[in-house]
């Protein structure tokens, strides 16, 4: 019971902290004249993702690769059918041409990278695979031609002049606070995470895949579904889409340069159900469009289907 409650107090931490650090960091960024474009595609990108990266990174350092590899798995495909399906319920999301044929091909393209990367682990491998540091370093690089791309277009896209904020000495201290929620609650995860895998006698890949995956895509969550209800579907999608390729490339990248991650072949089988989710979304936004009140309800079917699936596993 106290592992729980512990395994709560973490996922608050995480959420409060993660919403601390976006907000803080965003008005110093205003206050600095950056733009909101780039505060939506770094700051924002960075702060829904944090628990992830807390997480992950912390596991990593542990030795828990079980959860590291599996939480951002597991948030990925949560992001993709529960967090997207769930948002299409509260609210029509209609899509830009520009948002599906370059972030969501670009996120397809993440999980075909690390599916091809556990695959060749696997292939020289006869039990358990390794994702290496020289995997996370190409992750890593892969995030970097992503920022890139996007700095190139925002250079040829006009956009207005943006008004600058008052600088508040309050945000530095406020923003520190979020940092230090992130990092305590990844950490209370983490532990009772395995605490709680070990009393129940179920692997923690499970536990990564089901409990982790879930709490650390609250923020994606919560900031998605909001801007569903309030009609800005681009950030909807776009944090969405914006933090799996962020999962993949960044936190991949860096707890894989922290300590090799080791992983077997279920591990490859929530990949390919990762890049399923993915080509699906792709295919049914590609359709008209938009995910509405149809579309949502079959993605949140899906993702019930994965979790029984995982379960009966």
């Amino acid at each position: 019971m106290l592992a729980v409650v512990l395994l709560l107090i973490g996922f608050l931490f995480l959420v409060k902290g993660a919403d601390l650090f976006v907000d803080s960091c965003s008005r110093l960024a205003r206050a600095l004249g950056i733009s909101t474009l780039i505060i939506g595609l770094t700051i924002v990108s960075f702060g829904t993702s944090a628990p992830e990266a807390a997480v992950s990174v912390i596991a990593s350092l542990q030795n828990a690769n079980a959860i590291s590899m599996g939480n951002v798995v597991g948030s990925n495909i949560c992001n993709l059918l529960l967090v997207l399906g769930v948002s299409g319920i509260f609210g029509n999301l209609t899509v830009k041409r520009k948002i599906v044929y370059r972030d969501m091909v670009y996120s397809l393209f993440s999980y075909v990278v690390i599916f091809i990367i556990a695959m060749g682990a696997l292939f020289h491998e006869t039990k358990t695979a390794m994702i290496t540091r020289s995997h996370g370093l190409i992750l890593l690089c892969f995030l970097g031609i992503y920022f890139y791309s996007l700095l190139v277009d925002m250079k040829h896209t006009p956009t207005k002049e943006e008004e600058k904020v008052p600088l508040k000495k309050r945000d530095i201290p406020l923003s520190l606070l979020g940092l230090a929620g992130i990092l305590v609650g990844g950490e209370l995860v983490v532990q009772n995470a395995c605490a709680i895998a070990r009393m129940i006698g179920v692997s923690e890949s499970v536990i990564a895949l089901t409990v982790v995956a879930i709490g650390t895509s609250l923020p994606e969550l919560v900031t998605s579904v909001m801007a569903a209800r309030k009609g800005e579907a681009d950030m909807a999608i776009g944090n969405v889409i914006g933090s799996n390729i962020f999962n993949i490339f960044f936190i991949l990248g860096i707890s894989s340069a922290v300590s090799p991650i080791p992983f077997g072949v279920d591990t490859l089988i929530d990949i390919i159900w990762m890049m399923v989710a993915g080509l699906l979304v792709f295919l049914l936004v590609l359709k008209n469009y938009r995910i509405g009140r149809k579309k949502g309800p079959f993605l949140v079917l899906m993702y019930i289907s994965y979790m029984i699936y995982i379960l009966l596993r």
